[in-house]
């Protein structure tokens, strides 16, 4: 969404704790699609929103567009048993009927939603056709689809038409009400679709070709197109959702403030230090992955629980003298039985490389796991990091950028992760070189280095850690290995490269454990 002046990865990781808050699912996977209309697979738990692009208006309309949809998406995860293909009538009849059941179930929790939900319908009214742009038994459909969810239909059609559409209308509000009063689900909503489709005298089977059209980007729409659309939204649907405030929902004040500070972040950000891309750097791109299957939530917690203590920067340890005196040590004879508090912080900026080569291949999700579990933990102790893994891309080496300093560790960096794939040797001094230049900037405390192989060529890694640490940066290597024998070799071969420390791990949960007790050292 460019015009937004937000990046896509912070619009994955605003819809990604939207859609989890909202649906009270914590494995919410949200992703942009380049289809034509949003989907949602309840099974997945996956979230695929129409791209950005489409919508029109400025750019808060077009977040708050995207912010409502969301909305509806997690409504759906969280209220719908099964979601069917808007390809064929049946499907689209029944995603209508619980887009008006989810919706009125959702604002029960949700009762703040309202004015931007209205503002939602009023964008949506715009984007739907003309009906007489809409051709056979699908015109009969799109103006039931009008009718049902804005009370009325756009363009003019046949008296006989117009009878069924209202009838078919006013059943399917009446099956969405019996369905709420009696707590009924999508399930039972499914067998109330054939009587639809008997009053609109349409088959099942009808085709849809565009259930969700869209209107050009680059058409305009006007203050007073806008404002007419706002009312007649809220006019036709006061008996749902009451008197409106038309200023208000023009406004969206609860939602300004947000999207304000959202936009000035992104700023902040992109003005911070080097481009990426303009020293060799890259980026993943994709968002359309799932970070979920690298996060061991138990190995998480214990890490968390674990070095509990740095979070406050305080710890109580036993001393020959000092602030309080611990009865019991006395008692049992220690020979420290005086209590005080040691200050530990960890101030060091660090930068971690990970080594992403084939080598890596057979265990890559559990490295993931781990070094996800690493981020998670440097992130929850506020220790300013860094994180940046290279592979072999279409026969080039290739740095990736996972998280930069001034980014925050979230779902977005986490997908980064996800999907670079283990491919290609260790090309330990190719990617020192592009490193350089925002290593030299930025100057990190520590640069560490996760690596399982040896170097392609030893003689030009070891010219680099040397240049590294001719400006100020503590050069530590952990030699990762399939057992103890073979990381000890690992990280013996890399401590004759001239780094000033190297360890080794033979179990890849280790790596954390490893890492924090550099910084502890550091």
């Amino acid at each position: 969404m460019q015009s937004l002046r937000l990046g896509y990865d912070t619009l994955v990781e605003i819809a990604t704790f939207l859609a989890r808050r909202w649906s009270e699912r914590e494995k919410v996977i949200v992703e942009f699609s380049d289809k034509k209309e949003t989907q949602t697979k309840i099974k997945d738990s996956k979230i695929s929103l129409v791209s950005p692009e489409r919508y029109i208006g400025d750019d808060f309309e077009r977040y708050r567009q995207f912010r409502v949809s969301i909305w509806y998406e997690a409504m759906r995860v969280k209220f719908c048993k099964k979601i069917l293909s808007n390809d064929h009538a049946f499907g689209f009849i029944l995603n209508t009927l619980e887009t008006r059941r989810i919706e009125l179930l959702g604002r029960k929790i949700w009762r703040g939603m309202d004015e931007e939900i209205i503002f939602g319908y009023t964008y949506q009214w715009i984007y739907r056709p003309q009906l007489a742009n809409v051709l056979g038994k699908t015109r009969i459909v799109e103006a039931f689809y009008q009718h049902f969810l804005f009370g009325d239909v756009k363009g003019e059609i046949q008296p006989s038409h117009a009878e069924k559409i209202t009838r078919a209308s006013a059943r399917a509000k009446e099956i969405v009400r019996e369905a709420l009063e009696k707590k009924h689900d999508t399930e039972w909503l499914e067998k109330k679709v054939p009587e639809i489709l008997g009053i609109l005298d349409i088959d099942a089977l009808v085709t849809i070709p565009l259930s969700v059209p869209w209107k050009a980007p680059g058409l305009a729409v006007t203050k007073q197109d806008l404002v007419k659309a706002v009312n007649k939204i809220a006019e036709n649907r006061e008996a749902d959702f009451g008197k409106v405030d038309i200023k208000n929902v023009l406004e969206g004040k609860a939602v300004a403030e947000e999207f304000k500070v959202l936009r000035e972040e992104t700023r902040k950000s992109q003005n911070k230090g080097l481009g990426s891309e303009a020293i060799g750097i890259r980026v993943p791109g994709s968002t359309n992955v799932d970070e979920t299957r690298i996060y061991d939530q138990d190995l998480i917690s214990n890490l968390k629980t674990k070095f509990k203590e740095w979070k406050t920067s305080w710890k109580e340890q036993h001393v020959i003298s000092g602030d309080e005196f611990d009865e019991e040590s006395y008692v049992e004879g220690h020979y420290k039985p005086f209590l005080t508090d040691i200050k530990k912080s960890i101030n060091a900026k660090i930068v971690i490389l990970l080594d992403h080569s084939s080598s890596i291949n057979d265990v890559q999700t559990q490295y993931k796991k781990a070094t996800l579990a690493l981020c998670e933990v440097l992130s929850f102790l506020k220790i300013r990091f860094s994180v940046y893994a290279f592979n072999t891309s279409q026969k080039q080496v290739v740095c990736w950028l996972i998280k930069s300093e001034d980014a925050k560790w979230n779902s977005a960096t986490a997908k980064r992760l996800a999907q670079i794939e283990a491919n290609g040797g260790t090309p330990l001094a190719d990617v020192y070189q592009k490193m350089y230049p925002i290593l030299r900037s930025k100057k990190p405390d520590i640069f560490l280095t996760l690596s399982d192989g040896e170097p392609s060529d030893p003689d030009a890694v070891r010219a680099m850690v040397k240049s590294l640490r001719s400006v100020g940066i503590k050069m530590v290597a952990i030699g990762i290995g399939h057992d103890t024998f073979s990381a000890t070799k690992i990280a013996s071969n890399l401590r004759y490269l001239d780094y000033e420390r190297t360890l080794a791990v033979s179990r890849l949960k280790d790596i954390p454990n490893r890492v924090l007790s550099v910084l502890q050292a550091s």
